[in-house]
């Protein structure tokens, strides 16, 4: 048991905008964990925290009190060395689904701890499940396992790590205090420190559809992010990349899996390849294992190969029929030209008022459901040609996706040159 504290006390440090001390620190996580802190004080603690802030020592001593209050994983007795990767978010960000079994096929053990989509941002998890048969929930045995066999799990993070950060997950998300960077850093980096890969590469999303609007912000998020990884010993760099457009030409649950196959195939999206390869990159770094290029191993189809193997570890059948939508609905190109852009959010609201997505962490999915973009900023347009396909289980859906998407885009004239958006902003180390 650490050191007693007054909660009260504890809050009105923050609150005058002084630094939280250690011990204040680990004592607040612990008896906000084992309910001595009541919610009401923590909720005024995290307020405090959001406007005033916190030092780069008190971020670090909070992530590691989160990580304490529940296990880590070892992964000494692998073969291999591990890496792991982290995206922020954003809409058709199918990227873990190609670069896990890439990673693994280069000989390098990927842990991929995911989660579900929540609100316009897809989750992996839900992804995966529309692959008939597929498994989400491993043991930390069958995970082990899995990585020996195979070398790449996608699984849903087990109940014991950083026990802390559920609960403050959930009430950050109801008191308005969610995008504090000390939170959101902590909170992302408990979870992968906990998990315990050799290397860590962080995927922060900039723009329109990704939780930071702004570089300048996502860069901060970034860099402290890389501080508490490197700091705990898990060797970790950022990339900050853009999502004012949809990644791919789908977002989607079983739209993005078939992409994501695509991909694997030596064909997909360039934007979904040149991410995937420029991640894998960083993780092979991180790893000790540059000798390796992915581009080849993506190319001769030991990457498809890892995938099959790593979905039918977790009771899938990656040769099955995907699920379709019940219903379409196209949404045509009003005039010739080039399309200059797409917007991300408005292209992940339109998914999740399809049915892809959930208003609330128990709501259903629709694994059919979706949007298929015709084209990206840069290409071509035909006057009623396709520029969007809308899929869901229910036509009633396609008013409310179509009311958001109204806008969303913009057609310039063919004479002009629009270049294609930049994908890689910045790397952060």
């Amino acid at each position: 048991m650490s050191q007693q504290f007054d909660a009260v006390d504890v809050i009105g440090t923050k609150r005058d905008g002084g630094a939280l001390s250690t011990a204040q620190i680990r004592w607040v996580i612990e008896a906000f964990t084992d309910s001595r802190v009541a919610e009401e004080q923590m909720s005024a603690l995290l307020m405090a925290i959001l406007l005033n802030g916190m030092e780069r020592r008190e971020i670090a001593d909070w992530t590691t009190a989160m990580i304490d209050s529940g296990e880590r994983l070892d992964f000494s007795s692998l073969d291999r060395p591990t890496a792991d990767k982290h995206s922020t978010g954003g809409v058709g960000d199918k990227i873990t689904l190609s670069l896990a079994p890439l990673v693994a096929a280069c000989g390098v053990a990927v842990p991929q701890l995911s989660g579900r989509g929540l609100g316009h941002t897809g989750g992996t998890l839900d992804k995966l499940e529309s692959i008939p048969g597929w498994q989400a929930e491993l043991s930390n045995e069958a995970m082990m396992q899995q990585l020996n066999d195979v070398g790449a799990v996608v699984c849903a993070a087990g109940a014991g790590l950083a026990v802390a950060d559920k609960k403050l997950y959930s009430l950050r998300d109801v008191t308005g205090t969610v995008q504090a960077i000390p939170l959101i850093a902590s909170s992302i980096m408990s979870k992968k420190i906990a998990a315990n890969p050799g290397s860590l590469v962080l995927d922060v999303k900039v723009g329109s559809g990704a939780f930071m609007k702004d570089l300048d912000q996502a860069r901060e998020l970034a860099q402290t992010m890389v501080a508490l990884g490197n700091d705990a010993g898990v060797r970790t760099t950022a990339l900050l990349t853009n999502m004012d457009t949809p990644l791919g030409l789908t977002a989607g649950n079983a739209l993005e899996i078939q992409e994501s196959v695509d991909v694997l195939a030596g064909g997909g999206p360039s934007d979904v390849v040149e991410l995937t390869l420029a991640l894998a990159r960083e993780m092979l770094a991180g790893a000790g294992r540059d000798d390796v290029d992915p581009a080849d191993v993506l190319a001769d189809g030991r990457a498809m190969d890892s995938w099959k193997a790593m979905i039918r570890a977790q009771g899938g059948d990656p040769d099955a029929k995907l699920p379709v939508a019940a219903h379409t609905h196209v949404i045509n190109a009003p005039s010739d030209g080039t399309l200059s852009s797409l917007d991300a959010l408005a292209v992940g609201v339109a998914a999740w008022r399809l049915g892809a997505g959930r208003a609330r962490k128990e709501d259903p999915v629709q694994a059919g459901a979706g949007v298929v973009m015709h084209a990206k900023p840069g290409d071509e347009v035909k006057a009623g040609g396709p520029l969007l396909t809308l899929h869901s289980d229910d036509e009633e859906r396609f008013a409310r996706a179509t009311d958001i998407l109204d806008g969303a885009w913009a057609i310039a004239d063919s004479k002009e040159s629009v270049p294609k958006p930049e994908l890689i902003h910045d790397r952060v180390s």
